[in-house]
């Protein structure tokens, strides 16, 4: 499974290669916004959000949509901890039997 993750444009890196810097969660990384900049110029950029996936701006998405995102990658995890914490107690318990 892919999963983009919410990010907003914060500033941008470098234009010619369309390099743009994000906040996902407070984390700033660079992305590529080749694939959501169009012709306008680079800067109307800043302050957008969208879904970023391995390194580029994949989509743009409103603000409701990137904190609805949020919450259900914040699930996801928390399921993905509770499943893996379920599989190390199976482990377990086989290594004892």
């Amino acid at each position: 499974m892919c999963l983009g993750i919410p990010g907003q444009i914060v500033e941008i890196a470098s234009a010619e290669k369309k390099l743009a810097i994000a906040d996902v969660s407070g984390v700033r990384r660079e992305v590529n916004v080749a694939c959501i900049a169009g012709d306008a110029p680079l800067e109307d950029l800043i302050g957008t959000w969208t879904l970023i996936h391995v390194g580029f701006a994949m989509s743009r998405i409103n603000e409701e949509e990137a904190a609805k995102t949020m919450e259900v990658l914040k699930m996801l995890g928390e399921a993905q901890e509770e499943i893996e914490a379920m599989r190390a107690s199976q482990q377990a318990m086989e290594r004892v039997s």
